[in-house]
């Protein structure tokens, strides 16, 4: 049913996250130094910077990426977003239908 893509995408909003946070308390950075305070591979801090440049949460600078101006409002923006999907999961969860457990040949 998609669950391994849904699983695939929350893990890689969770790492944009991370790399988001490293920038808001450390910013300016650089991709060498978010990977060593992350812990996470250079070639995908690369990308989640890139993800986060077209979301417009991070700017680059010549010093690294520094977080965008306007980042609380977007930061409360994500908050509600993620609040929504919680509440759309909770209910399809509802909707699962249930199933008895099969009974032994006995």
């Amino acid at each position: 049913m998609g669950l391994d893509r849904l699983t695939d995408q929350v893990d890689k909003e969770s790492r944009d996250l991370a790399i988001l946070e490293a920038v808001i308390e450390s910013g300016p950075i650089g991709i060498v130094r978010l990977a060593e305070e992350t812990g996470i591979a250079e070639h995908k801090v690369r990308y989640s910077l890139r993800m986060l440049e077209d979301d417009e949460l991070v700017e680059p600078t010549p010093q690294g990426a520094v977080p965008a101006d306007n980042i609380d409002e977007r930061i409360a923006a994500i908050n509600e977003g993620i609040d929504d999907l919680v509440a759309q999961l909770t209910e399809l969860r509802g909707l699962t239908p249930s199933v008895e457990p099969a009974e032994s040949g006995q």
